[in-house]
């Protein structure tokens, strides 16, 4: 059950830090936000609004409250394979996803048409891009990207095999979303608006920018879900040719870094889910944990004081330069134990070790009446950008 603790604040978070309050409570204060900022279980600071935040708007929007990952979010795909079909490694596996997902920063695939099916339909942003940027929107479809982005092979309480994918608008989502970021900014300097933090920027609706906005942000949302999609796909196939069989029984495909116009309390308001999902009754969802630990697919309570919605992972208990000071691949290595994974990158990928981030059962049991747990997941394979 949320608590209070901040005017205009409601947290469901058991584990939070005083800064995070605080940060969410700059938000609340806006005069455009008509009623209390919703804080999830894995809330932690963030630029500008908070992670793990639901932030109600009435007339604008604050594109950092989105963010510069706009649409990322996740897919999970149950498949026909249990336990016993699957070799004893699946060590075999990585190569083929490592060629068919091309991950990290800046990574796309080495050509235009190697980009995967699916680019074509969604068309082109609102704004103009330049050559360079059509090339790299083209063939960064369809891959992974970096940081706490990754592939996973999972089992649930069955045995049943799950697919698992995080990911989002990649380098072109990044690039609209700091335009806008910086034109709101600037809108805020020409008319002498201060604001007790410079990346609560925001836009006016009916303004010619805040359709501007509007139409890349949404555009952007397409995009990322499109190529989590495209990416599922190649994940579900490279997994059937090592295991020789199986089909896909169902996906679940949603953002956590989005806005979008819905009815609470009576009024309809922009409702911004800053690493949240929705959780909507019925909504199906993937909440995944950290390196090394579990992941949930939920359904949705339609919980209102939540604005229908709930924790989209861990949330980061560290940030990355203190995990890479106080943590070491040797005990990375410890914790992912059997798991197949990037071992001969652990150097690189302490920044994502499971300590760093919050204990995702308790952020779990923080949301009891947001979500319900449908499966539980348990990684058996996991590739990170």
């Amino acid at each position: 059950m949320p608590n209070q603790p901040a005017p205009g604040i409601l947290s469901w978070a058991s584990d939070i830090e005083p800064g995070t309050i605080e940060q969410a409570a700059r938000a609340a204060r806006l005069p455009f936000v008509p009623s209390h900022v919703a804080l999830m279980p894995d809330a932690h600071v963030g630029i500008g609004a908070t992670v793990g935040s639901v932030i109600p708007t009435q007339g604008a929007i604050i594109p950092a409250a989105v963010g510069v990952d706009i649409g990322c979010g996740m897919i999970a795909t149950e498949t026909t394979l249990t336990a016993s079909d699957l070799p004893d490694t699946l060590a075999h596996l990585m190569p083929l996803v490592e060629e068919r997902i091309p991950a990290g920063v800046g990574k796309g695939h080495a050509a235009e048409d190697q980009a995967l099916a699916g680019m074509a339909d969604l068309g082109l942003p609102h704004t103009d891009l330049t050559m360079k940027q059509l090339r790299t929107t083209t063939t960064q479809f369809g891959t992974l990207g970096s940081g706490n982005h990754f592939v996973e092979v999972c089992l649930d309480e069955h045995s049943t095999v799950w697919t698992v994918l995080h990911s989002g608008s990649r380098g072109i989502g990044n690039q609209l979303a700091k335009r806008h970021i910086g034109e709101a900014k600037g809108l805020m300097k020409r008319y002498f608006i201060e604001l007790e933090d410079p990346d609560l920027a925001y836009l006016v609706q009916g303004d010619e920018v805040f359709n501007a906005y509007i139409a890349d942000m949404l555009w952007a949302q397409q995009y990322a879900m499109a190529s989590r999609e495209a990416m599922a796909i190649q994940l579900n196939a490279a997994l059937f040719e090592v295991v020789g069989g199986g089909r896909v029984v169902q996906v679940i495909n949603c953002h956590h870094n989005f806005t979008q116009q819905e009815n609470h309390h009576g009024r309809n308001l922009w409702i911004t889910r800053k690493g949240a999902i929705k959780a909507a009754q019925g909504d199906l969802g993937v909440i995944p944990g950290s390196m090394g630990t579990r992941s949930y697919i939920v359904r949705g309570r339609g919980n209102p004081a939540s604005y229908n919605s709930c924790s989209h992972g861990a949330g980061r208990r560290m940030s990355r330069t203190h995990a890479r000071i106080s943590l070491g691949a040797s005990s990375l290595r410890h914790v992912m134990g059997a798991r197949v994974w990037n071992d001969d990158r652990a150097e690189q990928l302490v920044d994502e070790h499971p300590a760093a981030y919050k204990d995702i059962d308790q952020v779990m049991a923080d949301q009891r009446d947001l979500v319900e747990v449908l499966h539980t997941l348990h990684q058996i394979f996991n590739y990170k950008g």
